[in-house]
């Protein structure tokens, strides 16, 4: 709680724990009575239902009231050591994201014996490691499965990792720094620039450089739309860029789909991929190690 930015919300945590506290309190001070007495009176209300079954009114027993009073006491010490009253810290100093932290060292500790005996391969020959092929394929799984697919074809929107199609290259330097610092791919939306027409037209042309189906009719307008609105992402020859991640556009691979429809609706309203960074949850080694795996699927 102490990482709050506002201060009127660190207030009002504060102001309903205390109050919390200061209740219960109360509640417990009235019922001061009944801690006189080792053995309480029980009142009868005078209900009776069935004949025999009388409603009593037991009062609070004195080690309920006792217990009650020393977890108020636990409470106050609670939100006097850690951050429980708004933006105040605690006395120890405590946060979720140092505990994120520590418990990461520690495991990093624990698992350094194990990506010790790799450090000094290659990624080409970490690939050709049985043993390190292994654990990349858990990272894969546990880390990436859940957008390339648990065997790395990819799927609509998701890059296939098995083949030998890469946004971005396929090195194995590459390869490592995509997984470590995530990647952006922004297809920037044209509907501001060309009418849905010319959308058309150009998407027929696209189409007919990876041998789909288009009309003929279109071709050399849609020609001469790529040329005027795609061409500096794409390449005159609509084989892509790399260092911008875009795609070549002659073979036939599709990451959002090939239909004349899905094409036009690209075109006009852009697309955005994200590939999150993986360095704020795996080490250099693991990465390493998960770069090779994934090296190796496109070259067996």
């Amino acid at each position: 709680m102490s990482d709050f930015f506002s201060n009127s919300w660190s207030y009002y945590i504060a102001i309903v724990s205390l109050a919390g506290v200061a209740w219960c309190v109360w509640l417990l001070f009235t019922q001061r009575r009944w801690l006189k007495s080792a053995t309480p009176q029980v009142e009868d209300t005078g209900h009776v239902w069935d004949e025999d079954l009388r409603e009593l009114n037991n009062p609070v027993p004195r080690w309920w009231t006792v217990m009650y009073l020393g977890l108020c006491v636990i409470a106050l010490g609670i939100m006097l050591l850690y951050p429980a009253l708004g933006s105040y810290p605690g006395l120890l100093g405590f946060t979720s994201a140092k505990q994120v932290v520590a418990e990461r060292e520690e495991q990093a500790a624990q698992i350094k014996p194990l990506f010790d005996k790799f450090s000094a391969l290659s990624v080409q020959e970490l690939a050709a490691n049985p043993e390190a092929n292994a654990i990349g394929k858990r990272l894969f799984l546990n880390n990436c499965a859940q957008c390339h697919g648990s065997d790395a074809k990819g799927a609509p929107n998701f890059p296939n990792l098995a083949d030998s199609d890469w946004l971005y290259g396929g090195t194995p330097e590459v390869i490592v720094k995509s997984i470590t610092e995530g990647r952006h791919g922004v297809m920037a939306p044209l509907a501001a620039a060309i009418t849905p027409s010319e959308a058309n037209e150009i998407a027929n042309y696209v189409r007919s450089l990876s041998g789909l189906a288009s009309d003929p009719t279109l071709l050399a307008a849609g020609q001469a739309g790529y040329k005027k609105v795609c061409f500096a992402c794409h390449g005159m020859d609509a084989k892509g860029n790399q260092a911008l991640g875009a795609p070549n556009l002659t073979d036939a691979i599709w990451l959002g789909g090939s239909s004349r429809e899905t094409i036009v609706n690209t075109i006009l309203h852009g697309r955005q991929g994200v590939m999150p960074a993986q360095k704020h949850i795996l080490s250099e080694d693991q990465i390493r190690i998960l770069a090779a795996y994934v090296w190796g699927l496109s070259n067996k």
